[in-house]
């Protein structure tokens, strides 16, 4: 395999960017990202190489170094998540499982009966918002990082436990049941 240069297959794909869907690159490798839900900026690496080519972003890195390499794919990630924020938008559903277990929303706050002595209460952070359906919380946003931080946050309030199951968790997530206390004989 020598002299096979090692290309980031994930870098080196273009991102697409939709009819309805403004990218301005700016100084400084500066990125604003404007669609149909909102507008995202974000500051990305100097070094990367971004440019717009025939309706698509496309992400080159300057060498082959270790660091240009681990970049060169986080940064066309970074792009096609706030092309894919601002054009649909992301969203994590959390769902409550244990017996006295409630969440209510009150306009930004969300209110948890988590078992402990006091309610937990928590406020949506700008830019992403909550939703609360029986026993399920829905987080959407437009930042990606926004509405996954949210979502662990809320979950981390009361984690799932291992025998009963009972805790917040993802919808889907597998959580490992451990036996109890073997009974006497």
């Amino acid at each position: 395999m020598k002299g096979v240069q090692n290309v980031s297959r994930i870098g080196k794909m273009p991102v697409a960017i939709p009819a309805d869907v403004t990218v301005d690159i700016g100084e400084g490798n500066f990125v604003t990202v404007k669609g149909p839900k909102g507008t995202l900026s974000r500051k990305l690496v100097d070094d990367m190489n971004i440019a717009i080519e025939e309706g698509q972003v496309v992400v080159k890195r300057p060498s082959d170094l270790k660091r240009h390499k681990s970049l060169h794919g986080l940064t066309r990630t970074l792009i096609s998540n706030m092309v894919e924020g601002v054009t649909n938008g992301y969203t994590k559903t959390l769902e409550i499982q244990g017996v006295g277990y409630r969440a209510a929303k009150d306009g930004k706050t969300l209110n948890l009966t988590l078992g402990y002595s006091h309610p937990v209460v928590m406020t949506d952070p700008e830019g992403v918002s909550s939703a609360v359906e029986g026993n399920k919380i829905t987080v959407t946003g437009i930042d990606k990082e926004k509405v996954g931080q949210f979502a662990a946050e809320i979950r981390q309030k009361r984690e799932p436990e291992p025998y009963k199951g009972k805790g917040i968790r993802y919808v889907g997530e597998y959580v490992r049941r451990k036996a109890g206390k073997a009974g006497k004989k």
